[in-house]
């Protein structure tokens, strides 16, 4: 059974040891970004159980195949977690833009929020890509014009007298 196997085997768990096992993966996960923000610009190589001992994986490679595969989308270089095997070459390259944006929308506010990011992307910049973030979220109604406002085709009459007449009809 591939790393990768054993990590959806793991994953799917339910029961009482699924807690546990979710929080430890927050764990290893928290400890792994805080290791490849500190190297960066550097990406992290080796083989795949060097790289797993780097980010603090030690012996844990089905949840390190589980971390890839949650990374995949946030590297330069693309990573292959169900080919990934102890012995298997592997580059983590993060793109810190994609990768703060994915953890934002995972909703994973204490990733996005490690003091790690300081040197890696300044806090204005974060800043302005969580409020962007927040707005993409936000629910709008389009504006309509109010019966004393000016008709929108720019007639320059009120709307009551232009367009809202058969408007209402």
């Amino acid at each position: 059974m591939s790393h990768h196997d054993e990590w959806i085997r793991l994953s799917g768990q339910e029961g009482p040891g699924a807690a546990a096992f979710i929080d430890r993966y927050y764990a290893l996960e928290t400890e792994a970004y805080r290791r490849l923000l500190s190297a960066y610009p550097d990406p992290v190589s080796g083989t795949g159980g060097d790289v797993a001992v780097r980010l603090g994986f030690d012996g844990e490679m089905a949840v390190f195949a589980g971390f890839l595969d949650g990374i995949r989308e946030s590297v330069s270089i693309p990573v292959d977690p169900e080919a990934m095997t102890d012995e298997t070459g592997l580059t983590i390259a993060i793109d810190p833009v994609l990768l703060f944006r994915n953890m934002l929308r995972a909703k994973a506010r204490w990733l996005a929020e490690l003091p790690e990011w300081d040197p890696v992307l300044p806090a204005d910049v974060r800043d302005g890509m969580v409020r962007e973030h927040r707005l993409a979220g936000m629910a709008r109604s389009a504006r309509t014009a109010g019966r004393n406002d000016p008709c929108p085709c720019g007639s320059g009459r009120k709307f009551k007298h232009c367009c809202g007449k058969t408007a209402g009809a």
